[in-house]
């Protein structure tokens, strides 16, 4: 960036009283909120992330020098919780990504879950199981709960991608059946409680660590909470 574009002396000043007078109006409406939904703390939290972004971007290109705050990015951000103050029933929404890693260890596994079931051998269910890997998914997921495949998923011949799981809240069950034929076109953002996500990107924070060897692969990565009811908790708080 040329000189005749960089921000001035007094514009990186002013961007720092910006963040000052947010960060004095978001103490101010957190000590006077009415709830977890307290519009005017949402409000707050969004204008000291915005004066804090723009600070520090003039901060960088005026003196290439950057703030140890961590601005959440909008893309991760959740809108204000809407739901019912009491909710008398609550949705689970669960998306877990695998990679078909050894394609031969889940044949093998399907196989031998069906022969475990009686199957024969040699026709049927478990020679289908041991030749396709559509199949051995159908045997697999249909033998075990989906927490258990997620704990044990190496030994199928899975690798874990990302995964995420939604609280969402309801005023009362849905009648039966009602959603069955499209359960996940319904999520409704503003009435998410809690969500936890799991991801790679997360354990790259862990490896910035000082004190983090490098090693310990098997050590299970923890969700990180994303809160709904409270928004203004980012991603790992």
């Amino acid at each position: 960036m040329s000189d005749a574009a960089q921000p001035t002396a007094a514009e990186v000043r002013a961007a720092a009283e910006a963040v000052k007078t947010a960060l004095d109006r978001h103490l101010a409406a957190v000590e006077l909120r009415t709830g977890d939904d307290d519009t005017a703390v949402y409000e707050a939290f969004n204008a000291l992330a915005t004066a804090a972004e723009a600070y520090d971007e003039l901060l960088y290109d005026r003196y290439d020098e950057v703030t140890p705050f961590e601005i959440p990015g909008a893309d991760g951000a959740l809108p204000p919780y809407a739901g019912p103050d009491e909710p008398h029933a609550l949705s689970l929404l669960i998306r877990r990504d695998y990679a078909v890693a050894e394609p031969q260890r889940l044949l093998a596994q399907a196989r031998r879950v069906a022969e475990l079931d009686g199957a024969e051998e040699t026709t049927g269910a478990a020679a289908r199981a041991g030749a396709s890997p559509l199949a051995a998914l159908g045997v697999l997921f249909g033998e075990y709960e989906p927490d258990e495949i997620a704990s044990r998923h190496k030994e199928f011949g899975l690798e874990e991608g990302d995964s995420t799981l939604w609280v969402t809240a309801a005023d009362e069950l849905p009648e039966p059946g009602e959603w069955l034929s499209a359960p996940f076109d319904h999520a409704d953002p503003e009435r998410i409680v809690c969500r936890f996500d799991v991801s790679s990107v997360f354990d790259e924070d862990e490896d910035e660590d000082p004190g983090f060897d490098g090693e310990g692969d098997d050590v299970p990565r923890v969700p990180r909470a994303v809160a709904g009811a409270d928004r203004h908790a980012s991603a790992g708080s």
